[in-house]
């Protein structure tokens, strides 16, 4: 009898659903396994479950193929970070007035940290702290999407670290990786388009089906991205108006008419040039087959000898495998679109950093350009400032709820140079809390503040995305208003609140950054 009980239970526990059956909160089941994570190694209280495949591995016949469904093989032992997706190695020039922290952040922030990198990429990591919320899977979910101009990036590093939100607020963090540059964005003749953004839509989709098992409630999770992140969020909620899964979503530094993108026809020719470059044709249909069986690593070293495309502005340029129009993710006209209201109704939080350019000049210092103080103060404009400024504009007009902030904070610990300010991707600082792993220096106390702050807002907002930022006193956006919501202004810890015309009021002489080279 005895025995048939055991069966019975473990029959049970098989038949894993939202139910979200638990051996203890160490091993979780899901789908048809069972997974098994760790104490994260800082923040004891949280649990941390790494690299868990979401998607079949894009091998073989499955690269420059959309993800499949993943076919669980027994138990998973989920205590370390998967792969970094193939991308290009960041270069770190000797930029003048490098702080002596500056190259171990540069390295955590552009995936060139030396992690280990594969085309069995299609992993996730998750951290929950086990509390009364876990045991009724009643936690909000707060889903990161990375940066790196869709060229590189990855999350095994401090920028992608969920340990500390996940402690300090009672939430769970998931942060993905997604396939990158031609891997990602092939624009190959008769293949699939943007297959990063569709392992992005099968990440969340399998967190839906799964996330309940690590305390998290399917019906609030929250969809974030940093940077180029932040547009594949923007894109998410034109292209799955009907069936957006998530319940908010947030961008940081980045939305839909942010970042210039690449023609067709120009990604076309850039694979036919890399198909060239590793003897697989420039001119017919079998360039795909060969180039499946060529080795990635081959790959990607011949992608660096694919000229970038000019960004419209000194400071940027774009990658020559990059997300494109296919009308199925990403649309012709989301000007169109946006001033129709033609994209889901979610309640939206997104915002910028007072000097995106700190970061943007280094690279370019890298490529030969030095930028002027006009040149990205126009860039901050172009590529921040004007797009989520017309991205709120079009979600107020359509009775949408949206926050919009600008974050000021310039800390010692995370200086680039003397005069970085607040650079792009620091605002992940303070919702990770992560800077000390980043830069190895302590953070100061107002700095421990506001990442306290910030983090108090994200998990607002996931809790209850239509007001939970109202009941701190944020206000929503309003073009007549002091609404636009100024972070850490001063290095104080602490959020002042300024009419939107204060920073956008040239915005509408400006071209936006991802109009800027349509054709």
């Amino acid at each position: 009898m005895r025995s048939l009980i055991t069966i019975a239970i473990w029959l049970c526990a098989s038949r894993l659903s939202l139910a979200a059956p638990r051996l203890s909160f160490e091993t979780v089941g899901t789908g048809n396994r069972y997974i098994t994570g760790h104490r994260s190694p800082k923040v004891k209280d949280v649990w941390e479950y790494l690299g868990i495949p979401y998607a079949q591995p894009p091998l073989g016949d499955l690269r420059f193929a959309a993800p499949q469904v993943y076919k669980a093989q027994g138990p998973y032992n989920a205590t370390t970070f998967g792969y970094d997706c193939p991308q290009q190695a960041a270069v770190q020039p000797l930029f003048p007035g490098f702080t002596s922290q500056a190259p171990r952040i540069l390295g955590y922030f552009t995936g060139a940290a030396g992690t280990e990198r594969s085309e069995d990429c299609l992993t996730l990591n998750i951290w929950s702290r086990q509390t009364v919320k876990s045991a009724t899977a009643d936690k909000p979910v707060l889903v990161l999407f990375h940066g790196g101009r869709f060229a590189g990036g990855n999350t095994n590093t401090p920028f992608a670290n969920g340990q500390y939100l996940a402690d300090s607020e009672d939430m769970v963090v998931v942060t993905a990786n997604y396939r990158l540059n031609v891997f990602g964005f092939p624009g190959a003749p008769g293949t699939d388009t943007n297959l990063g953004l569709r392992d992005q839509r099968f990440a969340v989709e399998w967190l839906q089906k799964n996330i309940a098992a690590f305390g998290g409630s399917p019906k609030k999770i929250i969809l974030a991205g940093q940077s180029s992140g932040g547009a594949a969020v923007d894109w998410w909620s034109y292209a799955y108006k009907q069936n957006p899964i998530v319940h908010g979503l947030m961008s940081t530094s980045g939305n839909a008419f942010s970042f210039p993108m690449n023609t067709p026809q120009k990604q076309k020719d850039n694979w036919y040039t890399l198909s060239a470059l590793l003897g697989c044709g420039a001119s017919d249909n079998d360039t795909l087959a060969c180039m499946r069986k060529q080795p990635w690593e081959a790959i990607s070293t011949a992608v660096s000898k694919v000229p970038p495309s000019p960004g419209g502005s000194s400071v940027r340029s774009t990658p020559p495998f990059y997300p494109m129009v296919d009308n199925k993710t990403i649309f012709t006209d989301h000007l169109s679109l946006a001033s129709s209201g033609s994209f889901t109704p979610l309640p939206y939080f997104h915002g910028h950093n007072d000097y995106e350019q700190g970061y943007y000049v280094i690279p370019a210092f890298a490529q030969g350009r030095n930028a002027t103080d006009e040149q990205t103060a126009q860039f901050l404009l172009e590529s921040f400032v004007c797009p989520h400024s017309y991205e709120a504009r079009q979600r107020f007009k359509a009775k949408v709820p949206t926050w919009v902030y600008r974050y000021f904070g310039d800390w010692n610990n995370t200086r680039l140079y003397p005069t970085s300010g607040a650079y792009h991707g620091t605002e992940l600082h303070m919702i990770l809390g992560g800077s000390q792993d980043a830069s190895g220096l302590a953070a100061s106390q107002a700095q421990k503040d506001t990442s306290k702050l910030f983090q108090r807002a994200v998990a607002a907002f996931a809790e209850d995305p239509k007001s939970g930022l109202s009941q701190l006193g944020w206000p929503q956006f309003n073009p007549e208003t002091k609404s636009w919501i100024e972070i850490a202004v001063g290095n104080k810890p602490r959020v002042t609140f300024a009419n939107p015309h204060k920073y956008d009021k040239t915005c509408s002489t400006v071209v936006m950054g991802a109009l800027s080279t349509l054709s």
